[in-house]
Order: structure tokens, then sequence, then C-alpha cells
């Protein structure tokens, strides 16, 4: 597929390419970060590996997850920590790559990251260089998903040795001072009215006139038929698609994923996936087929038939349906070949099912990256993380396409302020002003 960068994103591809700086690449949702950091993958010259904080996210970007790929031990990171030993094969992994590229950087913590600097200087033989000299290159936006923190004495430490937990906090940080930059055209949103409304929520802003257009936008109704429900909880999401699925006609279909090698705890797609003629449903990923992509990760659409394949009328041309068939996703461990002086990717265990998943409703968190024509916005009891409301208003494309389940509260509208102060002194504003 070919990808077209915007201006702004290709003079930042010219900059972690073609110089050795630590780079924070970050922006609202839908300014494409991902499409940089696919872009950048496919194209460098640089011995790179990929990392993000979770198994899922590792997997959406080719990558691994940073405990397994440095061998950082799980939990709280202190100078004392004991990390687990290198093999002769990791180590001269680690000394061969030029650059890190990490996805998701706000879900990793200041303790995670300094134990990754650690991990690195200590196998380079460069203790006294950030990252034992390799370039790092981060991609994520910290007013949308925010680090997770136990409470006990992994908080307490947390708060008695660093300001937050936060990335931009480790100790490293302050070695290197990466150059933060903020990308700014938007894609996604082409309407004025509502960018301005998301710019002001996701910075903690938001007026009382914003929220009450909201409310208004919101409380619309009839809801279209067949529109998506973004709901705070996995329980509140996994009810609604049970009693769809259960209220239509028919015997439940199930495909059951074949799993080769040991994919660990977290999977791409459904391992039990249950469906029926009429199941709302959205694709997990890009369309492979050789001959132009039919669907993109988030496309939705609903099930005609199910045989050897599964049949899926998109909403996008609900005429036609097209054919689903299971694929392949691949965990991958990094290595690096002498012969060839290459870093290359090997393939330790694959994943394979049906790329759906039910989706009369999804989580919240789940709807990360999607870009969607409209949603019913189920807040419950209320949002109860940082950036949980921005990233669910941040998925749709229009005011017109915004449903709201009940009124919406300022207490929904949750902004970390640790976050607002970085974001407000760190970025480069001269950096994309040509």
């Amino acid at each position: 597929m070919t990808i077209h960068l915007t201006p702004e994103q290709a003079r930042l591809m010219d900059v972690i390419e073609n110089t050795r700086e630590h780079v924070f690449v970050t922006g609202r949702a839908g300014t494409g970060k991902s499409t940089l950091l696919q872009e950048f993958v496919q194209q460098t010259k640089k011995a790179l590996v990929i990392a993000a904080p979770t198994g899922v996210a590792a997997l959406a970007v080719g990558g691994q997850t940073i405990h397994s790929l440095f061998r950082l031990p799980v939990g709280l990171i202190t100078k004392e920590t004991k990390f687990y030993p290198v093999s002769d094969d990791a180590r001269t992994l680690l000394r061969r790559i030029d650059t890190v590229v990490i996805d998701e950087i706000s879900m990793v913590r200041c303790d995670t990251l300094d134990g990754l600097d650690r991990r690195m200087r200590s196998v380079r033989g460069r203790r006294h260089e950030p990252f034992g000299g390799a370039q790092v290159v981060m991609f994520g936006d910290p007013y949308q998903l925010p680090p997770v923190l136990k409470d006990g004495p992994e908080k307490q430490y947390l708060m008695d040795n660093y300001r937050s937990p936060w990335f931009f906090d480790a100790k490293v940080w302050t070695d290197v001072t990466p150059r933060v930059v903020e990308l700014t055209d938007v894609m996604r949103q082409d309407e004025g009215e509502f960018r301005d409304i998301l710019d002001r929520m996701r910075n903690g802003a938001m007026t009382e006139v914003d929220g009450n257009r909201l409310n208004e936008i919101g409380s619309r109704r009839p809801i279209p038929e067949g529109t998506i429900t973004l709901s705070a909880t996995n329980a509140s999401a996994n009810a609604i698609n049970a009693r769809e699925l259960a209220s239509l006609p028919g015997e439940v279909k199930r495909a059951t994923a074949h799993i080769d090698g040991d994919f660990g705890a977290q999977h791409p797609a459904e391992e039990e996936l249950e469906l029926k003629p009429g199941a709302r449903v959205m694709f997990l990923r890009n369309d492979s087929f050789t001959e132009g992509s039919r669907w993109v990760n988030g496309t939705l659409g609903t099930v005609v038939k199910i045989d050897a394949a599964v049949h899926v009328a998109l909403d996008d041309n609900p005429r036609e349906s097209v054919e689903v068939k299971p694929v392949q996703w691949e965990k991958i461990q990094y290595t690096y070949d002498p012969t060839e002086n290459k870093v290359e990717a090997d393939v330790t265990a694959v994943f394979e099912q049906f790329p759906l998943r039910l989706a009369w409703a999804v989580t919240i968190h789940k709807s990360q990256g999607q870009t969607l024509d409209s949603a019913v916005l189920d807040f419950g009891r209320g949002a109860f993380a940082d950036g949980q409301a921005y990233v669910a208003f941040s998925r749709i494309r229009s005011l017109e396409g915004v449903f709201l389940s009940r009124t919406l509260r300022p207490t929904d509208i949750q902004v970390n302020g640790r976050v607002v102060d970085f974001m407000r002194t760190a970025k480069d504003n001269d950096f994309l002003v040509e």
C-alpha cells in the first residue's frame, strides 16, 4: 500500500532517519503518528527494533514487548533490581542496533524507561551514554493512554523517587532531553467546530459551552440502527454483544483460534469467536488481499453468511459481501545475523483466527486507533481514566456522528495535570513551521 506523507510527516521522517536525535512524536488523535511509524520502519536503512508496552500493542506494530526484548523484570524497577541475564545472541543484537522505536510510549512508566536505559548502557559497554548510544524514537499521546500504576509500595516508591510515573519523568529523560514534536495536521476530522472542541477537551480547557454543545448533539434520537457503542468497561461491552447475539435467530457458529507456539496471554483476536448471520462485526486488521484493500482495521459490517468463511456486508458497501478467511498474527523475536550484518525478526509463535470481533459494542480502550463515522458513547457511572473521554470522542469523524447514552458530565472529562504541564513546555513549536 502506497503511503503519502504530509509535509510535516516528511520533515520529521527526515530527522529521525538522517540524524541520531532522540525524538518523541506526539499529536492529537488522527494526525498520522501510526502512519509515520509504519513508513519509517518500512523505509529506514538503520538497524532497528520496535518495542511496545503490551503484547497487543507489540503485535500491532510487528515488534516485541519492552520487557521481552530488553529482558526486564515485570513490576517495579529500582536501582537495586536485579535484571535477568542476557544471552550471547541477545547481547549481540542489542549491541548492533542503531535505533529503538517505542510505540504507545505513554503507557511506559518512568521506571521501565530507566530500566531500558540501564540495560542498554550495560550491554553496549557504554555506561556513560544514555541508552548506550542508541537512538530512541518514541510515538504516542500522553493525553490518551496513561501508564498503569498499582496502589501500595510500588506507587509509594515512584511518588518518593520520581516527579510522576510518566515516561517523561524518567531520570534518563533529563540526560537526553528528546526533541518533542507534536504533529498538527488532523486527517480524521475536517469539521472546524468539532476539532476545536476536541482540542480543548484534550488539553483540559473544555468550556461549559462545549459541554452543552456535545450534549445537544448527543441527545438526538432515534439512534441509527447499527451504530456502535463505545463502553467504558469490558463488562458493559460484553453484555451488549451477548444480548444482541442471543436476540438473533439461528444457531451460534464458533471458530476456535489455532495457536502454534507460546503466544502468551494477550491475544489479538477472540480465542473462541461466536457469530451468527446478522451479527455486527469490526475488522481487527487491514485486508491483505493482493488485488486491493477491501477493508481496514476498524471497518464495520454485518455478517450475512457463514460457511468455511465468514461473509460480511461492509457498511461502506452493504449491497455486496466480502469473503473473510482466517489470518495469522505472528509473534516475533529479534535476532542478529552476523553474516548479513542485519537485525532480523524471527517468528516464534502464530495465532490464526478470523480478523473479526463482535461490534454492537467495544470498549473505549479497544477503539484506540479506530476511525468511526458514528458511535454511541456510554460512560456508565463515569469515565474512570485520564483521557478516556477524549479517546472516545476523537474516534468519530464529525459532530453529527456523536450520540450519548446519557448526559455528559464535567467529571467525565479527566485530564492529567502533569501531562498538561509537560506538553505546554516541551513542544518544539518551531520545528514544524516552514
